[in-house]
Protein backbone atom coordinates (compact mmCIF):
# COMPACT_ATOMS: atom_id res chain seq x y z
CA UNK A 1 0.00 0.00 0.00
CA UNK A 2 1.50 3.32 -1.00
CA UNK A 3 1.72 6.53 0.94
CA UNK A 4 -1.18 8.21 -0.88
CA UNK A 5 -3.44 5.42 -0.53
CA UNK A 6 -2.50 5.46 3.18
CA UNK A 7 -3.03 9.03 3.81
CA UNK A 8 -6.76 9.10 1.67
CA UNK A 9 -8.05 6.46 4.08
CA UNK A 10 -8.80 7.66 7.43
CA UNK A 11 -9.00 4.95 9.25
CA UNK A 12 -5.14 3.92 8.44
CA UNK A 13 -3.83 7.58 9.08
CA UNK A 14 -1.51 8.02 11.48
CA UNK A 15 -1.12 10.64 14.03
CA UNK A 16 1.74 11.81 12.69
CA UNK A 17 0.27 12.12 9.41
CA UNK A 18 -2.79 14.08 10.36
CA UNK A 19 -0.62 16.30 11.92
CA UNK A 20 1.41 17.11 8.86
CA UNK A 21 -2.48 17.99 7.70
CA UNK A 22 -2.67 20.04 10.72
CA UNK A 23 -3.33 24.19 9.96
CA UNK A 24 -1.25 25.50 12.21
CA UNK A 25 -2.08 28.81 10.73
CA UNK A 26 -5.86 28.10 12.12
CA UNK A 27 -4.53 26.77 15.36
CA UNK A 28 -1.43 29.01 16.36
CA UNK A 29 -3.57 32.24 16.60
CA UNK A 30 -6.87 30.58 18.15
CA UNK A 31 -4.05 29.76 21.06
CA UNK A 32 -2.83 33.50 21.06
CA UNK A 33 -6.28 34.93 21.50
CA UNK A 34 -6.98 32.37 24.12
CA UNK A 35 -3.76 33.90 26.01
CA UNK A 36 -5.23 37.65 25.46
CA UNK A 37 -8.64 36.28 27.17
CA UNK A 38 -6.73 35.11 30.14
CA UNK A 39 -4.12 38.11 30.25
CA UNK A 40 -7.72 40.86 30.05
CA UNK A 41 -10.06 38.27 32.35
CA UNK A 42 -7.16 38.73 35.28
CA UNK A 43 -6.99 41.91 34.76
CA UNK A 44 -11.14 42.32 34.42
CA UNK A 45 -10.81 40.61 37.99
CA UNK A 46 -9.34 43.62 39.87
CA UNK A 47 -5.71 41.86 39.40
CA UNK A 48 -7.18 38.28 40.79
CA UNK A 49 -7.53 35.12 39.26
CA UNK A 50 -10.88 35.08 40.70
CA UNK A 51 -13.51 35.36 39.66
CA UNK A 52 -13.08 34.85 35.78
CA UNK A 53 -9.41 34.11 34.60
CA UNK A 54 -9.65 30.90 36.66
CA UNK A 55 -12.80 29.16 35.95
CA UNK A 56 -12.86 30.27 32.84
CA UNK A 57 -9.16 28.41 32.21
CA UNK A 58 -10.45 25.28 33.22
CA UNK A 59 -13.24 25.78 30.38
CA UNK A 60 -10.34 26.44 28.25
CA UNK A 61 -8.56 23.24 29.18
CA UNK A 62 -12.26 21.48 28.35
CA UNK A 63 -12.49 22.87 25.08
CA UNK A 64 -8.83 21.84 23.93
CA UNK A 65 -10.40 18.05 24.71
CA UNK A 66 -13.47 19.26 22.75
CA UNK A 67 -11.48 20.35 20.13
CA UNK A 68 -9.19 17.19 19.94
CA UNK A 69 -12.13 14.77 19.71
CA UNK A 70 -13.72 16.77 16.65
CA UNK A 71 -9.97 17.09 14.78
CA UNK A 72 -8.58 13.97 15.30
CA UNK A 73 -11.63 11.40 15.13
CA UNK A 74 -13.45 9.73 11.46
CA UNK A 75 -14.59 12.50 9.72
CA UNK A 76 -17.38 9.58 8.49
CA UNK A 77 -18.63 9.63 12.19
CA UNK A 78 -19.52 13.60 11.93
CA UNK A 79 -21.28 12.88 8.82
CA UNK A 80 -23.36 9.86 10.39
CA UNK A 81 -24.10 12.04 13.67
CA UNK A 82 -25.08 15.41 12.22
CA UNK A 83 -28.75 15.06 12.40
CA UNK A 84 -28.69 13.77 15.81
CA UNK A 85 -26.39 16.34 17.15
CA UNK A 86 -28.92 18.70 15.75
CA UNK A 87 -31.84 17.25 17.45
CA UNK A 88 -30.27 16.94 20.47
CA UNK A 89 -29.31 20.99 20.11
CA UNK A 90 -32.60 21.36 19.50
CA UNK A 91 -34.02 20.00 22.25
CA UNK A 92 -32.25 21.54 24.64
CA UNK A 93 -33.02 24.41 23.19
CA UNK A 94 -37.06 23.57 23.40
CA UNK A 95 -36.05 22.73 27.39
CA UNK A 96 -34.83 26.23 27.98
CA UNK A 97 -38.35 27.53 27.34
CA UNK A 98 -40.17 25.13 29.98
CA UNK A 99 -37.04 24.45 32.52
CA UNK A 100 -34.24 27.27 31.76
CA UNK A 101 -32.35 29.16 34.13
CA UNK A 102 -32.96 33.23 33.97
CA UNK A 103 -30.60 35.38 34.61
CA UNK A 104 -29.98 39.35 33.25
CA UNK A 105 -34.01 39.42 32.59
CA UNK A 106 -33.39 36.52 29.85
CA UNK A 107 -34.40 32.86 30.01
CA UNK A 108 -31.61 31.21 28.42
CA UNK A 109 -29.52 28.92 29.79
CA UNK A 110 -29.68 25.46 31.54
CA UNK A 111 -28.60 24.65 34.87
CA UNK A 112 -27.31 21.50 34.78
CA UNK A 113 -26.17 21.60 38.79
CA UNK A 114 -22.18 21.73 37.78
CA UNK A 115 -22.79 23.89 35.02
CA UNK A 116 -24.98 26.74 33.02
CA UNK A 117 -24.84 26.20 29.59
CA UNK A 118 -26.62 28.45 26.90
CA UNK A 119 -27.63 25.92 24.13
CA UNK A 120 -28.56 28.89 21.57
CA UNK A 121 -24.39 28.94 21.25
CA UNK A 122 -23.82 25.19 20.72
CA UNK A 123 -26.76 25.31 18.39
CA UNK A 124 -25.15 27.48 16.03
CA UNK A 125 -22.66 24.74 15.44
CA UNK A 126 -25.13 22.02 15.22
CA UNK A 127 -26.59 24.01 12.60
CA UNK A 128 -23.55 24.51 10.81
CA UNK A 129 -23.11 20.43 10.75
CA UNK A 130 -26.68 19.48 9.56
CA UNK A 131 -26.32 22.23 6.73
CA UNK A 132 -23.37 20.90 5.65
CA UNK A 133 -24.83 17.39 5.55
CA UNK A 134 -27.98 18.26 4.00
CA UNK A 135 -26.24 20.00 1.34
CA UNK A 136 -23.20 18.40 0.46
CA UNK A 137 -24.12 15.50 -2.25
CA UNK A 138 -26.93 17.87 -4.20
CA UNK A 139 -25.95 18.67 -7.62
CA UNK A 140 -25.97 21.66 -9.12
CA UNK A 141 -30.08 21.32 -10.77
CA UNK A 142 -31.05 19.57 -6.97
CA UNK A 143 -29.82 23.07 -5.43
CA UNK A 144 -31.21 25.37 -8.10
CA UNK A 145 -34.63 24.11 -6.88
CA UNK A 146 -36.36 25.97 -4.58
CA UNK A 147 -38.50 22.99 -2.46
CA UNK A 148 -34.99 21.69 -1.42
CA UNK A 149 -34.56 24.84 0.66
CA UNK A 150 -37.41 24.54 2.99
CA UNK A 151 -36.52 21.59 5.34
CA UNK A 152 -33.16 23.68 6.12
CA UNK A 153 -35.00 26.80 6.22
CA UNK A 154 -37.39 25.39 8.79
CA UNK A 155 -34.50 23.47 11.06
CA UNK A 156 -33.63 27.30 11.24
CA UNK A 157 -36.44 29.12 11.77
CA UNK A 158 -38.04 26.93 14.18
CA UNK A 159 -35.30 27.57 16.23
CA UNK A 160 -35.11 30.96 15.60
CA UNK A 161 -38.21 31.61 16.58
CA UNK A 162 -37.37 29.87 20.24
CA UNK A 163 -34.39 31.99 20.88
CA UNK A 164 -36.01 34.90 20.22
CA UNK A 165 -38.54 34.08 22.84
CA UNK A 166 -35.94 33.78 25.45
CA UNK A 167 -35.05 37.33 24.25
CA UNK A 168 -31.54 36.46 23.03
CA UNK A 169 -32.10 38.61 19.50
CA UNK A 170 -28.39 38.44 19.14
CA UNK A 171 -28.02 35.16 18.60
CA UNK A 172 -31.26 34.31 16.94
CA UNK A 173 -30.03 36.67 14.05
CA UNK A 174 -26.35 34.98 14.09
CA UNK A 175 -28.02 32.07 12.82
CA UNK A 176 -30.81 33.50 10.47
CA UNK A 177 -27.50 35.34 8.85
CA UNK A 178 -25.68 31.46 9.01
CA UNK A 179 -27.97 29.69 6.93
CA UNK A 180 -28.56 33.05 4.55
CA UNK A 181 -25.45 32.52 3.88
CA UNK A 182 -25.19 28.91 3.21
CA UNK A 183 -27.62 29.30 0.96
CA UNK A 184 -25.70 32.05 -0.61
CA UNK A 185 -22.41 29.57 -0.85
CA UNK A 186 -24.11 26.67 -2.28
CA UNK A 187 -26.14 28.27 -4.93
CA UNK A 188 -29.03 29.56 -3.93
CA UNK A 189 -30.81 31.58 -6.60
CA UNK A 190 -30.12 35.36 -6.28
CA UNK A 191 -33.30 36.24 -6.33
CA UNK A 192 -34.58 34.50 -3.45
CA UNK A 193 -32.63 36.86 -1.35
CA UNK A 194 -33.89 40.11 -3.00
CA UNK A 195 -37.19 38.66 -2.34
CA UNK A 196 -36.37 37.78 1.22
CA UNK A 197 -35.13 41.51 1.95
CA UNK A 198 -37.94 42.84 0.46
CA UNK A 199 -40.54 40.72 2.37
CA UNK A 200 -38.59 42.06 5.53
CA UNK A 201 -38.85 45.33 4.63
CA UNK A 202 -42.34 45.45 4.30
CA UNK A 203 -42.34 42.99 7.71
CA UNK A 204 -40.30 45.70 9.23
CA UNK A 205 -43.55 47.60 10.93
CA UNK A 206 -45.13 44.38 12.42
CA UNK A 207 -41.75 43.01 13.89
CA UNK A 208 -41.19 46.80 15.38
CA UNK A 209 -44.12 46.69 17.21
CA UNK A 210 -45.27 43.29 18.09
CA UNK A 211 -41.84 41.18 17.52
CA UNK A 212 -39.24 43.23 20.06
CA UNK A 213 -39.23 43.93 23.57
CA UNK A 214 -39.54 47.27 24.75
CA UNK A 215 -35.83 47.65 25.61
CA UNK A 216 -34.63 46.18 22.33
CA UNK A 217 -36.37 49.08 20.40
CA UNK A 218 -34.87 51.41 23.32
CA UNK A 219 -31.69 49.97 21.74
CA UNK A 220 -32.17 50.48 18.29
CA UNK A 221 -33.39 53.96 18.84
CA UNK A 222 -30.24 54.78 21.16
CA UNK A 223 -28.19 53.35 17.95
CA UNK A 224 -30.05 55.81 15.94
CA UNK A 225 -30.06 58.81 18.76
CA UNK A 226 -26.54 57.90 20.86
CA UNK A 227 -27.74 60.80 23.59
CA UNK A 228 -31.07 59.10 23.84
CA UNK A 229 -31.58 57.90 27.67
CA UNK A 230 -27.85 58.10 28.39
CA UNK A 231 -28.39 57.26 31.49
CA UNK A 232 -30.80 54.07 30.82
CA UNK A 233 -30.92 52.33 27.23
CA UNK A 234 -27.28 54.32 26.31
CA UNK A 235 -25.66 54.07 29.49
CA UNK A 236 -23.44 50.69 28.05
CA UNK A 237 -22.54 51.90 24.83
CA UNK A 238 -21.42 55.81 25.77
CA UNK A 239 -19.27 54.06 28.82
CA UNK A 240 -17.86 51.77 26.08
CA UNK A 241 -17.09 54.26 23.89
CA UNK A 242 -15.96 56.60 26.39
CA UNK A 243 -13.33 53.28 27.29
CA UNK A 244 -12.45 52.54 23.95
CA UNK A 245 -11.68 56.26 22.82
CA UNK A 246 -9.97 56.95 25.90
CA UNK A 247 -7.11 54.36 25.23
CA UNK A 248 -5.63 56.04 22.34
CA UNK A 249 -2.95 54.59 20.33
CA UNK A 250 -0.93 52.48 23.20
CA UNK A 251 -4.14 52.38 25.99
CA UNK A 252 -3.42 53.48 29.41
CA UNK A 253 -1.41 50.21 30.68
CA UNK A 254 -2.14 47.12 32.05
CA UNK A 255 -5.31 47.40 34.57
CA UNK A 256 -4.83 51.14 34.57
CA UNK A 257 -8.63 51.20 32.46
CA UNK A 258 -10.36 53.58 34.83
CA UNK A 259 -13.74 52.57 33.29
CA UNK A 260 -13.23 49.56 33.71
CA UNK A 261 -10.86 49.06 36.90
CA UNK A 262 -13.38 51.68 38.45
CA UNK A 263 -16.80 49.14 36.98
CA UNK A 264 -18.45 52.39 35.01
CA UNK A 265 -17.87 49.60 32.38
CA UNK A 266 -20.74 47.06 32.53
CA UNK A 267 -20.36 43.46 31.08
CA UNK A 268 -16.36 44.26 30.75
CA UNK A 269 -15.50 40.20 30.99
CA UNK A 270 -18.44 39.36 28.53
CA UNK A 271 -20.14 41.19 26.07
CA UNK A 272 -17.82 44.04 26.64
CA UNK A 273 -14.40 42.70 26.72
CA UNK A 274 -13.22 44.25 23.57
CA UNK A 275 -13.75 47.86 24.77
CA UNK A 276 -11.43 46.70 27.97
CA UNK A 277 -8.61 45.44 25.55
CA UNK A 278 -8.92 48.84 23.77
CA UNK A 279 -9.01 50.77 26.93
CA UNK A 280 -5.51 49.18 28.74
CA UNK A 281 -4.15 48.21 25.25
CA UNK A 282 -5.35 50.85 23.14
CA UNK A 283 -5.34 50.61 19.26
CA UNK A 284 -2.58 49.08 18.88
CA UNK A 285 -4.20 45.95 21.11
CA UNK A 286 -7.31 45.94 19.45
CA UNK A 287 -5.58 46.04 15.53
CA UNK A 288 -3.10 42.90 16.95
CA UNK A 289 -6.52 41.09 17.79
CA UNK A 290 -8.46 42.02 14.42
CA UNK A 291 -5.43 40.70 12.62
CA UNK A 292 -5.21 37.31 14.56
CA UNK A 293 -9.18 36.78 13.75
CA UNK A 294 -8.76 38.18 10.07
CA UNK A 295 -5.82 35.52 9.39
CA UNK A 296 -8.27 32.55 11.53
CA UNK A 297 -10.95 33.98 8.53
CA UNK A 298 -8.36 33.52 5.91
CA UNK A 299 -6.94 29.92 7.25
CA UNK A 300 -10.72 28.70 7.63
CA UNK A 301 -11.44 30.00 3.53
CA UNK A 302 -8.11 28.79 2.67
CA UNK A 303 -8.99 25.22 4.42
CA UNK A 304 -12.34 25.11 2.61
CA UNK A 305 -11.10 25.89 -0.66
CA UNK A 306 -8.71 23.30 -0.81
CA UNK A 307 -10.83 20.16 0.53
CA UNK A 308 -11.91 17.87 -2.18
CA UNK A 309 -14.88 16.86 -0.52
CA UNK A 310 -17.95 18.77 -0.15
CA UNK A 311 -18.92 18.37 3.25
CA UNK A 312 -15.96 19.58 4.41
CA UNK A 313 -15.77 22.53 2.54
CA UNK A 314 -19.34 23.44 3.63
CA UNK A 315 -18.24 22.88 7.45
CA UNK A 316 -15.54 24.96 7.19
CA UNK A 317 -17.19 28.04 5.45
CA UNK A 318 -19.98 27.24 7.66
CA UNK A 319 -17.65 27.49 10.88
CA UNK A 320 -15.86 30.68 8.91
CA UNK A 321 -19.74 32.40 8.79
CA UNK A 322 -20.52 31.78 12.67
CA UNK A 323 -16.59 33.05 13.43
CA UNK A 324 -17.22 35.91 11.53
CA UNK A 325 -20.42 36.73 12.33
CA UNK A 326 -19.15 36.37 16.05
CA UNK A 327 -16.74 38.99 15.84
CA UNK A 328 -18.24 41.10 13.34
CA UNK A 329 -21.58 42.02 15.21
CA UNK A 330 -19.57 42.51 18.85
CA UNK A 331 -16.97 45.08 17.86
CA UNK A 332 -19.45 47.25 15.51
CA UNK A 333 -21.94 46.69 18.82
CA UNK A 334 -19.40 48.04 21.22
CA UNK A 335 -17.89 50.75 19.12
CA UNK A 336 -21.70 52.04 18.35
CA UNK A 337 -21.72 50.81 14.94
CA UNK A 338 -24.71 48.35 15.97
CA UNK A 339 -27.42 48.28 18.29
CA UNK A 340 -26.70 46.45 21.32
CA UNK A 341 -26.98 42.89 21.45
CA UNK A 342 -25.56 39.98 23.67
CA UNK A 343 -23.52 38.28 21.20
CA UNK A 344 -19.87 37.41 22.79
CA UNK A 345 -16.26 37.83 22.04
CA UNK A 346 -15.35 34.97 20.15
CA UNK A 347 -12.14 32.95 22.29
CA UNK A 348 -12.54 36.48 24.17
CA UNK A 349 -15.71 36.56 26.26
CA UNK A 350 -15.67 35.24 29.70
CA UNK A 351 -18.10 31.83 29.24
CA UNK A 352 -18.53 28.13 28.64
CA UNK A 353 -20.94 27.65 26.27
CA UNK A 354 -19.65 29.84 23.21
CA UNK A 355 -16.28 28.57 23.87
CA UNK A 356 -17.03 25.10 23.23
CA UNK A 357 -19.31 25.72 21.00
CA UNK A 358 -16.42 27.51 18.79
CA UNK A 359 -13.73 24.47 19.90
CA UNK A 360 -16.09 21.91 18.39
CA UNK A 361 -15.77 24.34 15.18
CA UNK A 362 -12.14 24.39 14.87
CA UNK A 363 -11.82 20.74 15.37
CA UNK A 364 -14.35 20.47 12.94
CA UNK A 365 -12.22 22.48 10.48
CA UNK A 366 -9.34 21.18 11.59
CA UNK A 367 -11.00 17.25 10.39
CA UNK A 368 -11.64 18.67 7.34
CA UNK A 369 -8.54 19.90 6.87
CA UNK A 370 -7.09 16.36 7.63
CA UNK A 371 -9.46 14.65 5.52
CA UNK A 372 -9.33 16.82 2.43
CA UNK A 373 -8.45 14.16 -0.32
CA UNK A 374 -10.83 11.68 1.22
CA UNK A 375 -13.86 10.99 -1.18
CA UNK A 376 -17.39 10.88 1.11
CA UNK A 377 -20.41 9.73 0.70
CA UNK A 378 -23.60 10.54 2.29
CA UNK A 379 -24.17 7.71 4.31
CA UNK A 380 -20.55 8.46 6.01
CA UNK A 381 -18.98 5.23 4.23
Amino acid sequence: MTRQTRVSNANMMTFSEKLNRFSWSMFVPMCLILIISEVILYSAGGGSWNPFALPQLFKIILGFIVFGVAAFSNIKFWIKSAYLIYIVAFILIVLVTFVGHTGMGAQRWLNLGFIHIQPSEIFKMALVLVLARYFAWMNSVELSKFRNYIVPTLLMLVPFGLIVMQPDLGTAISIAMITGGMFFIVGANRKWFAIGGILLVLAAPAIWFGGLHQYQRERIITFINPDHDAQGAGYQINQAKIAFGSGGMIGKGYMNGSQSQQSFLPEKQTDFIFTMLGEEFGFFGAFVLLILYSIIVVALFWTAKICKNRFGQLVCFGFMLNFFIYYFINISMVLGLAPTVGVPLPLMSFGGSSLLSLMFGFGLSQNARIHKDQQLSAKGS
